[in-house]
Order: structure tokens, then C-alpha cells, then sequence
């Protein structure tokens, strides 16, 4: 039985890959922005009020782990938030938001659990197709595209460092998917939660320690340009 750590999971992908794992026979860790009785219900270990954007939230999560002996199979952070932008109107204080969750905050918890990293585990990194410069055919969404970005600098980055701990990484867009994130004009194209977190399961489950660094799109199984 693997243990498996979701940030964000209260919510969209984050609670599909978290009954997903339950569901496998994982032992699993729901760590939520808010809280998730219904989580909890299903026998998941639920820790509430984890703000990927504050050194204490995530620090005091390390320490509850450290304290219970738990180490980490998988690691998948997940937690991002999503805005809407267009040049002449930009909310630099929204932008700096999106920084925040979506490329620091994965940083921080994985740095904050790196001694919970059980030698051979993975460390995924829930991203995004809308931050690859390669693919950017439209513009727009600034605050999204650069913190997609900045979180996918961040996850190969630390899949160098991380491979040193003989820990794998992988970067892994979800495809269009019907959460709380989705834009309305995407809405028709999205595929449920539970298909986007059951391939996303799939490509986890082949990462491997030392692995070159690779920015796969789950569902359709191909490579995303950087």
C-alpha cells in the first residue's frame, strides 16, 4: 500500500485523485485549503487549512507527518488557482496571487516534505498546457500563463535536485476538466474529474527516478512543448 499526499484536494482534481487513490488501496493524505468531511467519511486522513502560500500552514503539515512517522509514496501537488485577464486590464496584485499558489507554492511543500520522500517515491506536478511558451498560439491570461510558467521551471528544476534523492518527478497537464477552475467557454470541451485523475494515475505510475524531465499531456499520452 502506497501513502500519498494531494494539496488542494478539497476540491476538482484534487478530490478526484484523492478517491481515486482510496479507491486503489492507497493510504492517503487530503490536504486541503479548506475542509473535506466528506473526505474524512471515506476514511482519508484529512488535514484542513493548508495554504500553499504560508511557511506555517505547510510547515506545521511536515511536522504532523514528521510526529506520526508517516513517510511519502507520491507527492502530487495539485493546489492552483485560475484567473482571467486581458492586456489593458491587468490585476497585478491577482498576478502576484497566482505566483504565489500555482509556482511557489508547489516549491514550498515539496521542500517542506523532503525528508517525508521515501527513497524511490514521485513527486507530480499538476500544471498546465496554457504555461508552455511552445504552445502559446493567443495570448491573453497573463496572471495564468506566467505562474503555469514559473510552476513548470519549478518542476524541473526540482526534478534534477529530487533525482539526487533518488526521487522521481513528473510535470503533467490534465486536459480540459469540469471543475470550479474552468472557464465558461471551455466548459462544453471538459471531461469529468474522475477521467482527468485516472490518467493522470496512469503516467504518475511510470515515473522513474532519474528520468529526464518531460511535460506530458495525461490524457492524450503525447509531450507537451516547454
Amino acid at each position: 500500500m502506497s501513502v500519498v499526499l494531494v494539496t488542494g484536494a478539497d476540491r476538482g482534481i484534487g478530490n478526484a485523485l484523492c478517491r481515486a487513490c482510496h479507491a486503489r488501496g492507497d493510504d492517503v493524505v487530503a490536504a486541503c485549503l479548506g475542509d473535506s468531511d466528506e473526505l474524512r467519511a471515506l476514511g482519508l486522513r484529512v488535514e484542513p487549512g493548508v495554504d500553499v502560500t504560508s511557511d506555517d500552514a505547510v510547515g506545521g503539515l511536515a511536522q504532523r507527518l514528521a510526529d506520526t512517522g508517516m513517510d511519502l509514496d507520491l507527492l502530487i501537488n495539485n493546489a492552483g488557482i485560475a484567473g482571467q485577464d486581458a492586456l489593458g486590464a491587468l490585476d497585478y496584485d491577482a498576478i502576484r496571487r497566482q505566483l504565489e499558489v500555482n509556482a511557489l507554492g508547489p516549491l514550498r511543500v515539496t521542500e517542506a516534505l523532503l525528508d517525508r520522500l521515501k527513497p524511490g517515491a514521485t513527486v507530480a506536478f499538476i500544471t498546465s498546457r496554457i504555461g508552455s511558451l511552445g504552445d502559446n498560439r493567443s495570448g491573453g491570461l497573463y496572471g495564468y500563463r506566467i505562474s503555469k510558467c514559473a510552476a513548470n521551471m519549478v518542476a524541473v528544476n526540482l526534478a534534477h535536485d529530487l533525482a539526487k534523492r533518488d526521487v522521481a518527478a513528473v510535470v503533467l497537464h490534465p486536459g480540459m476538466v469540469a471543475t470550479g477552475m474552468t472557464f465558461d467557454d471551455e466548459r462544453r470541451e471538459a471531461r469529468p474529474a474522475s477521467e482527468a485523475a485516472a490518467a493522470l494515475l496512469e503516467r504518475i505510475d511510470r515515473a522513474r527516478p532519474g528520468a529526464p524531465p518531460a511535460f506530458w499531456h495525461a490524457p492524450e499520452r503525447t509531450i507537451i512543448p516547454w
